[in-house]
């Protein structure tokens, strides 16, 4: 199996003024594309990677069910591929963005007591992640709503390298190639300016789909 970098469900400028235009292109265009041209330079090599989706293929790099020589590369472009094609999803319109409901909102409610308590523990995560990372909410094996965060591109399907595995509900990048042609060194703006395009829909199709 070729990997392919996915169109984004909106145009560049869609996410203004929380994301900038600049930045989306190049994050999309640049940062995205180096992922799949890696992870499809590898996997080219390895017949028995070929035919895994890219699901399966960061839950083999998570067991280390992929070739020792390659495994970094895997886990660093693999990552990346899943991490980014997840994260254009879970954004939207500012305009079409309006809070969680249904499943997931009574969820949230039930894990955290209420969604700005969840936004509050999500958004430390994120800002405490040294360097560069990720911050997720994910649906736990045991059936649990849980916040984490990963280093890297590392993400919650790689179960054996990360803190806590599950399938991710909602995921923020925290490279600074993600924000910092607006924010600069301003993490924490960026991580609160993030929550006016949540596509919570999908987040919802997420939840739904973990459990």
């Amino acid at each position: 199996m070729s990997f392919s970098l996915p169109d984004l469900p909106y145009a560049y400028d869609a996410l203004e003024p929380f994301v900038d235009t600049q930045t989306m292109t190049i994050h999309h265009t640049k940062h995205h594309q180096t992922y799949v041209t890696n992870v499809n330079n590898v996997v080219a090599k390895y017949s028995d990677l070929q035919g895994l989706d890219l699901v399966e293929l960061n839950k083999r790099i998570g067991k280390g069910e992929v070739p020792s020589d390659v495994s970094t590369a895997l886990r660093n472009n693999g990552g990346g591929h899943w991490n980014h094609t997840f994260f254009w999803k879970i954004m939207t319109n500012p305009s079409n963005t309006s809070g969680p409901g249904g499943e997931l909102k009574q969820a949230i409610e039930a894990s955290f007591g209420s969604v700005d308590a969840l936004k509050e523990k999500f958004n430390a995560a994120a800002t405490t992640r040294f360097g560069s990372g990720w911050a997720w909410l994910v649906v736990t094996p045991e059936g649990k709503l849980v916040v984490t965060s990963t280093p890297n591109q590392d993400n919650p399907l790689q179960a054996g390298l990360v803190d806590q595995a599950g399938t991710p509900v909602l995921g923020l990048d925290v490279w600074e190639h993600a924000y910092y042609l607006k924010y600069q060194n301003r993490r924490p703006e960026y991580i609160n300016a993030w929550w006016s395009v949540v596509n919570w829909e999908q987040a919802e199709e997420n939840f739904k789909a973990a459990k």
